[in-house]
Parts: structure tokens; C-alpha cells; sequence
């Protein structure tokens, strides 16, 4: 399946930059996410790749032509919005078959499409059914079918797990990964959910204010975070980040641990630790609490696995933290990009 390209791709509505240069190559067969909070541009830019908004400068590539001017239908994509976008009025199997039908297909040929479909993605006992007569999951997983009747080169994906509860977006996050694997097709994702995005990306662009902040592997963005709105974004809770000097220092909260949690390591820093509040959540703790006069004092979080049983933590008592040095990531104070470290 081609590869996407954009280059020095950008949207302006008037004064506001929703897309702002933005250069991202997609590797053939790749599961792409576009990362970022609202009103970052990743919508935008989706729907720019699918020609349904018209980029205000720079080119769209798919499998290495040129396809900004053409119309959607030309570019060999499928897109799956939140909302699903099916008809009401429609059986499911008229739903699926109903791009089909709009390309002159004989209802033989349609038949067989909408069977192959539906079976590739466990809905074949739905089709006569109703949208209303469906639950999310099933709801969903007929969009995909009808986006992958059409046989597309490329499938371009909004948010379309936003709809669901927490745990039937847990088991459609599995069964969505699982699909893209099986079926091959290039595939770019846009999602404000980190958990989504880590999950399921074999990249991540992560996007803010119009532009890629970083593009990499889910364990490289968030271990090796370019800014400090990666950093930030990136992690629940984030990750930690303090001033000091001419830096901010930067570390995960899972990484920022009572001494005896790091017992035999020595090359750590040593991080005085006032807790304020202990919060549990089953299989952690989140331990809120504020550094020493080196950090003036700063609000940081730790993450402490509940099964380390040997070790409470009290309000308003000061404790012997670490962060492995390896851990701790510095940023320049001014511009929030990765930075030298400095000596603490």
C-alpha cells in the first residue's frame, strides 16, 4: 500500500494558522497517528489528505503523485468519521453496499463485496438490520466496512472511537489495531487519547498549534520527548517539570521513587520530598507532594506501584526521593526544547 506524504502542508482560515508547515512521510502499510489536544490542526490536516479541505500552500502526495488539486474520490482513500456518518433509513448491508452501488456495481459483484466485508469484521449477522438496532461498537465496526468495500489504498481515520464507553473502546482499540494489521492498508489516525495513540501507533506525530512537535515511535516520544509540550502531554500524569537555573528539568513520576525502590542503583539524584496528598488508585499510588529549596519548592508528582506494600507515605512528612540520572531530561528555559544536560 503507498505511502503519504505532505509537504510544508498548511491551512490558514483568515489570521489563524491551523496547519502551519507541516512535513510528515508515512511508511507503506504504517499505522500513522496524529496526536494532539483540540484545536492543534490534526482534523484539519486529515481532511486535507482526504481532499475535503483545500490546503492553502504546500503539496499532498499519495504513493508518490501529486493528488492536491484532485477530488477525493480520485485519491484511492476511506475515510471513517466519529460520528460514523451511516444512513438511518438503510439496512447494514445497504449502508456498506452503498459506495459500491454509486460506482455502477452489479448487485452480484455487490453481494459479494459486502459478504467479504462484513465477515472480515464479524458483522455478517447484522446486515439486516437497523443503525438504531446496533450498539457503538457494532455501529463502528460497520463504517469500517463500508470504508473497506471500496478496496482503498489508504484509510483515514477521525476519532472514531471517541463515541464509545471506556471499556468498549478498550476492545475496539484491539479489534481496530488488529484489522489494520490483517488487512495491510496505510493507515493515519487522529486521536486526543495518548492511551489510543500509544497503543495502537507504530508512529506518533504529536501535533500543537498547527505544527508536528515530534515524530517518532510511542517509546520514543515518550521517553526521549523533543519539548516541553511533549513532555506534558505525553503520560498520566505527565511528566514532571521543574526550573532550575538556566533549564527545566524533566522526569516521569513513574520514575521518581523512594530511595529503597532504587536500592543498589548509585547513580541517581537525590530529591528531597514533602508529601502533601496520597492518591490511590488500586495498582498505584499518586503521591502529590513539593521539592526542596533547589527546586523553589516545585509541585511534582510520584507514581508508587501499590504492590510495594514495605514502603507508606504520609501527608505532610518529607521523604528521600531518586530519579535515576539516566532519566531526567533537561529542557532550555526559553524555547522548551531538549537541552545539554546540566550538572544538579
Amino acid at each position: 500500500m503507498p505511502e503519504v506524504e505532505t509537504r510544508g502542508i498548511a491551512k490558514h482560515f483568515g489570521e489563524v494558522k491551523a496547519v502551519d508547515g507541516v512535513d510528515i512521510v508515512s511508511s507503506e502499510e504504517e499505522f500513522l497517528v496524529l496526536l494532539g489536544p483540540s484545536g492543534c490542526g490534526k482534523t484539519t490536516l486529515l481532511r486535507m489528505i482526504a481532499g475535503l479541505e483545500d490546503p492553502s500552500s504546500g503539496d499532498i502526495l499519495i504513493g508518490g503523485h501529486v493528488v492536491t488539486h484532485l477530488p477525493p474520490r480520485a485519491r484511492g482513500i476511506a475515510m471513517v468519521f466519529q460520528s460514523y456518518a451511516l444512513y438511518p433509513h438503510m439496512t447494514i448491508y445497504k449502508n456498506i453496499a452503498f459506495p459500491l452501488k454509486a460506482m455502477g456495481m452489479t448487485k452480484h459483484d455487490r453481494d459479494k463485496k459486502v459478504d467479504w466485508s462484513a465477515t472480515m469484521l464479524g458483522i455478517e449477522h447484522l446486515l439486516q438490520r437497523k443503525p438504531r438496532e446496533l450498539s457503538g461498537g457494532e455501529r463502528q465496526r460497520v463504517a469500517l466496512a463500508r470504508a473497506l468495500v471500496r478496496e482503498p489504498n489508504v484509510f483515514l481515520l477521525d476519532e472514531p472511537l471517541s463515541n464509545l464507553d471506556a471499556k468498549l473502546r478498550t476492545s475496539a482499540r484491539e479489534e481496530l489495531y488488529r484489522f489494520q494489521k490483517d488487512v495491510s492498508i496505510t493507515t493515519i489516525y487522529v486521536t486526543h487519547d495518548q492511551v489510543e495513540a500509544m497503543g495502537m501507533g507504530d508512529r506518533i506525530a504529536v501535533m500543537n498549534a498547527g505544527k508536528v512537535r515530534q515524530l517518532g515511535k510511542p517509546d520514543e516520544v515518550y521517553s526521549e520527548p523533543a519539548d516541553t509540550f511533549v513532555a506534558g502531554f505525553l503520560g498520566s500524569p505527565p511528566m514532571n517539570l521543574v526550573e532550575t537555573q538556566d533549564r527545566i528539568v524533566g522526569f516521569r513520576p513513574e520514575c521518581f521513587l523512594p530511595r529503597q525502590m532504587h536500592e543498589g542503583s548509585s547513580d541517581v539524584l537525590s530529591l528531597p520530598f514533602e508529601v502533601k496528598r496520597v492518591e490511590n488508585l488500586g495498582a498505584d499510588r499518586l503521591v502529590y507532594g513539593r521539592l526542596g529549596e533547589l527546586f523553589n519548592h516545585a509541585a511534582v508528582i510520584a507514581n508508587l506501584p501499590t504492590s510495594f506494600t514495605n514502603y507508606a507515605v504520609e501527608t505532610n512528612q518529607s521523604y528521600d526521593f531518586v530519579v535515576p540520572r539516566n532519566d531526567v531530561k533537561f529542557f532550555d528555559i526559553r524555547t522548551g526544547l531538549r537541552a545539554e544536560p546540566i550538572p544538579l
